[in-house]
Order: structure tokens, then sequence, then C-alpha cells
């Protein structure tokens, strides 16, 4: 049972004291929080990776090796306060900004991890264009059935961290409301150049979803498994179901060592996922038929290991056409380099707006191969000649609405402050 402070889940609260942000908040949070200290963050920028989305060797790993996420999240986003290209003072300050986070916390899911990310739009600015290496185009809708709102901040930046507070003094430093972070001299505030135009939180892990369960999407009687690490009920994030971070990154031109962003929003309709499916019709919708008629999967997936086993399923077509179902893993198989994705997820579930949903975060080398895996995803193949439909029994379609969409280019540490197009910092 969740640890209870007051009548709530102390990990429900620190979720809301984050999702509410502000000085009172971290307050709070810190108040119930048995030992604040956090390990101290250097000033030895060269120890540090030179890819800003170089996490996995800073994460914690569970029994099969899988790469356990950071369990509180923060996304700002972001608009540059001055007129055309901007000024040497203004990078200055954001990479002061951003070297005093890694001077307070250790680059560790127990410190901070996080990466800045730039927009087309940003780069709008400058009469150079981005060089060929680097396919970041505008946001589009990405299947017939979703009119999403698509997204131009000039920039994002995600932050994650197994302690919320950590998350909510970052982000009062970032504003200039703190003058000292775990200890260090704040340089210079994030807001002496750029605005926070939104900020979107969110959570990850065993048993948080069910703690914050009591939302809109979720059905009243609390169906989410106690163990579930996201909203669905099931494990994600298999490390061979994930790319390499090798694979992601972009290999030449002016950004290499960078990668590409994408950030989606999606409200997930679970009173249909609990209320109208049996756990073998959720099986096969997020894994395959197979799993379903096999047992494969025990709980949320713990015992599949590293890998979501969906090599011992039919392909995708044949289960479309012969058991009216094809199941959500299955379709991504296809899309798939050296028996791996082509895509490295750090999604996370959020309650922002106060229904359920989840911010999808994925890494990848070109937007292509983002574009490539929804296009999988949505499974206009199977549907145009099989008995299943366009969203029902279509893998997950039916149960999730895409609401936001955006495009980013994470550079290279080195160019992460206001960047050119040509790769100066």
């Amino acid at each position: 049972m969740p640890e209870r402070d007051g009548g709530i889940g102390r990990r429900a609260f620190v979720k809301s004291a984050l999702a509410i942000g502000g000085a009172s908040a971290l307050a709070a949070c810190l108040d119930r929080t048995d030992d604040p200290s956090v390990p101290r963050g250097t000033t030895d920028a060269a120890s540090l990776p030179a890819r800003q989305h170089a996490w996995n060797d800073a994460l914690s790993t569970d029994d099969h090796g899988n790469h356990v996420a950071p369990p509180h999240r923060l996304l700002l986003l972001l608009d540059y306060d001055g007129d055309g290209e901007p000024s040497n003072d203004d990078r200055a300050a954001v990479e002061a900004a951003l070297s005093t986070l890694e001077s307070a916390y250790a680059w560790s899911h127990d410190g901070l991890l996080f990466t800045m990310a730039y927009s087309p739009a940003y780069f709008e600015r400058f009469d150079a264009s981005l060089p060929d290496s680097v396919d970041v185009p505008a946001p589009a809708a990405l299947a017939s059935f979703e009119d999403p709102e698509l997204e131009t901040p000039d920039a994002v930046l995600h932050l994650a961290s197994d302690h919320a507070h950590v998350l909510l003094a970052a982000e009062q430093a970032l504003r200039g409301e703190n003058e000292t972070l775990n200890g260090v001299d704040v340089e210079a505030p994030l807001t002496d150049a750029l605005s926070v135009t939104d900020r979107r939180t969110g959570f990850t892990g065993g048993g948080l979803p069910a703690e914050n369960q009591d939302v809109r999407g979720v059905p009243d009687d609390g169906p989410v498994p106690e163990d579930a690490p996201l909203y669905m009920g099931f494990k994600s994030g298999f490390e061979k179901a994930q790319a390499t971070e090798d694979r992601i990154t972009i290999d030449a031109g002016a950004f290499a060592g960078g990668t590409t962003q994408h950030l989606s929003h999606m409200t997930l309709n679970l009173e249909q996922w609990y209320d109208q499916d049996d756990r073998d019709q959720r099986v096969g919708k997020m894994f395959c038929p197979f799993h379903a008629e096999n047992d494969v999967v025990d709980g949320v997936g713990d015992n599949l290991g590293d890998t979501a086993r969906i090599d011992d399923a039919k392909p995708a077509a044949q289960a479309a056409e012969e058991d009216g179902l094809v199941g959500h893993s299955q379709k991504m198989f296809s899309v798939r380099e050296d028996d791996r994705p082509v895509i490295l997820r750090r999604d996370f579930d959020s309650t922002d707006g106060g229904h359920a949903g989840l911010h999808f975060l994925s890494y990848q080398q070109t937007i292509s191969d983002f574009v490539d895996t929804r296009v999988a995803m949505n499974g206009d193949d199977v549907a145009a000649d099989s008995p299943v439909g366009r969203r029902n029994n279509n893998g997950l379609l039916q149960y999730i609405d895409v609401t936001r969409r955006g495009n980013y280019l994470v550079p290279p540490r080195s160019l992460r402050a206001l960047p050119t197009p040509e790769g100066d910092a």
C-alpha cells in the first residue's frame, strides 16, 4: 500500500506538488521528504557526456538490464525574448543557467538529467538554414483521424530526476527565484534570455499511475494495477525494444553528436480500455494475440525480461486477417534496424489538465525515423485488407487522442545555448 501522509499517499502528494510548482510547492515537498540531500554535480564540463541525450550510463537498471526511467519529469516550453538573432550575452546567460544545474546536481537519476532542444521555428530567425544533415521539419498531423495543435515554441527543456523536489528547485533557480541551488550560487537565471510559456509535468514507475488515477479518462473503480509503471497497466521501455543512444545520434555535420526530439501529448481513454476489454484483449492489443492466447505476459510484464518477445508472434498482417486484431508491439516490429527500433522512448504519464495523458517524448537520428514508426503504429496497411478497423482492434489507437505535436533539434552539449544553424554557439 502507498505510504500515507495527511490522508494522501506521499508519492501522490509529491506528484501534485510538482504539477502545481512554485516556492510553496517546493517547501511542502521538502517538508514531506525524509532525506532531501542530493549528490552535488561538477564544474568540470569535460567530465560530462558530449551528448545531451546520453542518459543511459547515468540510469539504474533492473534485474533484466532494462534502464529504469527517472520517475519525475518536467517540461518547460520556452521563447527567446530578444528580436532577431540571439546576442552573445543571451547565449552566455543560457549557458550559465544550464551549467548551474550541472554544478548543483550530479548527472544521474539520483541528481538531475536534462536536455535542451530547439524547434524549427527558432531557427527561422536566421538567414541561414539548418544543414542537410539535420532532419527536423515543422510538425504535422500524422494520421487521418488526428487534429493536434502543432507547437512552435523556440525551445523545450526536459528535466528528469528521482526526486520531485530537485525539479521544483531547479525550476525556481531557472526562473530567477532562488539565489542558490543545492548549495551552489546561481550564476544567471534562464529567464534572463528566455520566457517560460508553458510547463508540463508527469511521472513513470511502478505504483505512480495507480496512486494518481483519480482523474478523467480512468474508470472510477481504480482499475490501474498497483505495480503498473504506466496507466495502461503494462511495462514499457524494454532494453531490446529501444534504439541505442548511438543509433539515434546525428553522426555528421555541424550538429554531430546531437539528436532529434519529437514531443507529443495524448489523452488516454481508459474507460474503454478497462471497462470494455478483459485482460486477454488488453494483452492482445498491447503486445499481440499470440501473447494473450499463450499467457506470455504475467502481471505488468516483468517476466518478459529485456524484450517484448514479439519474435514469437505472427506478422501483423497475418494476425489482422486471422485474428481480427493486431497488437501495438506487433505493428512496431516492422520498423527495426539491427533487430532494434529506430527511436528511443523517454515518455511518461501525466495528469495535466485533470485528464489521464501521456507525454510521448522520443529521440531519433531523424524525424523521418519517428514518422516511419508512427506510420507503422497507424496500421493503415493491415486495416485496408482485413477485419481490423482503422482504429478498433488496431493496437492502441482507439484509446488515445493526440492533442499536440512538436519537433526539435537537440544539439550536442557544446551547442546547447541558443545555437545558430551553422552550429555556432
